[in-house]
């Protein structure tokens, strides 16, 4: 199978993801088209929580600094928060010793349900609000105003932005939604990065399951009423550009500021510098 016939039954997961030595590669490395894996998320994520986690019980709207280290919840006590180094960083100390493994939950964010695990090293802002299941890695940010809305999957380095939504979505390490992103129903590969204000859109304006273009009108219809995008590792998209449901991009592909990408997809290292290009460079995948 080649990186331009990605098969009649979808395109598999192993176009768009290197999956050596992922930490999710039960959930991410299957054979089948690769929007099934949002079909298997819900039932991935909740298998976190079979046995206890640090913020179990804990619901509602959080008033002074909770710290998790070792996989212990401290709430009070002797701990020390402050920004540090040139672009804010917060570093913490508990018991005056300073702890970069320390993972941090500001006053003022809101957890909406307690299924919610957050990596070493990992700081929620001010003003996110967090539903279940969600699962974040270490050492990401989760900025003022974000907006996880449950069954999400965050890795390790990512960035969930200013004003940024997402539902359904899975985050591979070093993704970055960074500025006024929605993701939805979507899964980000490795070294992502979203300019700001784009969107992933997963809901036609009309009824019906999403489809993916083919030869002679045809279509692949994915069985999932609501599709996002899918974007292979290392891909980029400009400021205020717009993916339509089912809009798969191959690895390092780049997406210009301001386009509207049509449903389909688009093989590895793609450029598309205008919406009235986009639909040019679309690969079906049935082609020969």
């Amino acid at each position: 199978m080649t990186d331009t016939n990605p098969g009649a039954g979808g395109p598999p997961p192993a176009l768009f993801f290197d999956l050596d030595d992922h930490p999710h590669r039960f959930l991410l490395d299957h054979d089948g088209p690769v929007w099934d894996i949002l079909g298997r998320l819900p039932a991935y994520l909740n298998g976190f929580f079979e046995k206890d986690w640090p913020l179990k019980g804990f619901i509602g709207l959080v008033t002074e600094p909770i710290v998790i280290l070792d996989d212990e919840p401290l709430f009070g006590g002797d701990i020390a928060i402050a920004p540090s180094g040139p672009k804010g960083a917060l570093r913490v100390e508990v018991e005056g010793k300073f702890e970069p493994n320390a993972a941090i939950i500001m006053p003022g964010a809101y957890i909406h349900d307690d299924r919610l695990i957050v990596g070493p090293g990992t700081v929620i802002e001010s003003g996110a609000m967090i539903k279940g299941p969600t699962v974040i890695g270490a050492k990401t940010e989760v900025r003022q105003g974000a907006y996880i809305r449950g069954d999400v999957l965050v890795g390790d380095e990512c960035v969930v932005g200013h004003t940024t939504e997402a539902k359904n979505t899975i985050m591979m390490n070093g993704a970055k939604a960074g500025h006024f992103a929605y993701l939805g129903d979507s899964i980000l590969g490795r070294d992502v990065n979203l300019g700001a204000g784009t969107k992933l859109a997963n809901l036609k304006m009309v009824e019906g399951t999403v489809a993916l273009p083919l030869p002679d009108g045809e279509r692949l219809d994915t069985g999932r009423r609501k599709l996002g995008a899918i974007l292979g590792d290392g891909t980029e998209t400009g400021c205020n550009s717009v993916t339509s449901p089912g809009t798969l991009l191959g690895k390092r592909a780049r997406v210009y500021p301001c386009v509207s990408v049509p449903a389909g997809y688009y093989s590895t290292r793609t450029i598309i510098p205008s919406t009235d290009k986009a639909m040019s460079l679309r690969v079906h995948p049935k082609a020969g």
